[in-house]
């Protein structure tokens, strides 16, 4: 089985837990698509909190137990994502791999390699070549 194939059989049984999870307690009716997606934002900014006053901001500031809390975090956002894409009838990793395609043709490598800046703030002069964009509200 290739990786694709793990990763949609993974997540098919995410959903499916999610599923028995959520009709066991009677729950499905309140998962509408826009009170998935709140409870989705929710969790990532509570997934932000623990960064919140770091330094640096990497893995090595994190103790155990902010750590475990991320842990949980991240849980909590894939699985309110699943339920979302669940009940939209999404499939999360063609989704994934056709939006990487997109982002592949947003940023190709020539032009943005080593540059964090977002897509509109690279013009295309006319032989081709990068320019940097000059969008004032653009911080980037």
């Amino acid at each position: 089985m290739n990786t694709d194939q793990n990763a949609s059989t993974d997540l098919q049984e995410i959903r499916d837990r999610l599923r028995s999870f959520a009709s066991e307690r009677q729950w499905d009716r309140f998962h509408t698509p826009k009170n998935l997606a709140s409870a989705l934002s929710v969790e990532a900014s509570e997934l932000l909190e623990p960064f919140q006053w770091l330094q640096r901001g990497t893995a090595d500031e994190l103790g155990p137990q902010q750590l475990a809390a991320v842990r949980y975090e991240m849980a909590d956002v894939l699985t309110y994502l699943v339920m979302l894409a669940d009940k939209l009838e999404i499939d999360l990793v063609a989704a994934t791999h056709e939006k990487i395609g997109l982002n592949a043709l947003k940023y190709p490598v020539s032009m943005v390699k080593g540059d964090a800046r977002k897509y509109n703030a690279y013009q295309v002069d006319a032989h081709g070549g990068a320019e940097v964009g000059t969008d004032s509200n653009n911080p980037y």
